[in-house]
């Protein structure tokens, strides 16, 4: 894990695009249902357990939060979609600032699509991926809490959803993941360090 990771720290929350910080750098994107554990994957993501908020009730992501890495490096936690007890012109107004984001931030660098394995490409997550084609915007899938199916059904899940992208692989990728048993830290980071380009960390004395 390249260090920077865990001195991320969160640096303003938005509610319009003109409220987001400075349009350059690099910044990724993490989007999903609001029960597919973004929280927990920002959390796992860093290291830290507290840098994104998490909650049992899900919708409390109302705005957009942005996290520093570095001066130029920020992950960005999207409002949760398709949750049903958040009032429609709530979700309306979660959904204009989060298209205007997505459409005009020339910093996006990529997008971290979360689904839960059980309940995968749902009609939100296919028009999310509709909306990234168009644009031409990578997008890394996280088949969050993965410990949930053994390690055979997992597969099956993954190889099903990879077969129903029908996306070039230079444009989609999908992963297993779970923030709880802390799996697939390492290719999930690897994703980032690309669309961040994060420099290599030092190499020790040992390694020389």
């Amino acid at each position: 894990m390249n260090t920077l990771y865990r001195i991320t720290k969160f640096l303003t929350s938005a509610a319009h695009l003109s409220q987001a910080p400075a349009d350059s750098g690099f910044e990724v994107a993490f989007a999903g249902r609001s029960n597919s554990g973004k929280s927990s994957a920002i959390n796992a993501l860093c290291d830290q357990s507290a840098l994104c908020r998490t909650s049992k009730t899900p919708g409390r992501t109302q705005l957009l939060n942005f996290f520093r890495i570095d001066d130029e490096r920020r992950l960005v936690d999207l409002p949760g979609y398709g949750y049903a007890k958040v009032p429609e012109l709530v979700q309306q107004q979660w959904q204009g600032f989060m298209i205007d984001y997505l459409t005009h931030r020339t910093c996006l660098r990529g997008l971290i699509l979360l689904m839960d394995i059980r309940h995968p490409l749902t009609d939100y997550d296919l028009n999310m991926l509709d909306w990234s084609a168009v644009r031409g915007l990578p997008i890394h899938i996280l088949l969050t809490k993965a410990d949930k199916f053994n390690r055979g059904p997992a597969m099956a899940q993954l190889y099903n959803v990879r077969e129903r992208l029908h996306r070039p692989a230079g444009e989609v990728s999908v992963q297993l993941f779970s923030a709880l048993k802390r799996q697939g830290i390492d290719q999930a980071h690897a994703v980032l360090d690309d669309w961040l380009a994060l420099p290599a960390p030092p190499r020790s004395p040992e390694a020389l």
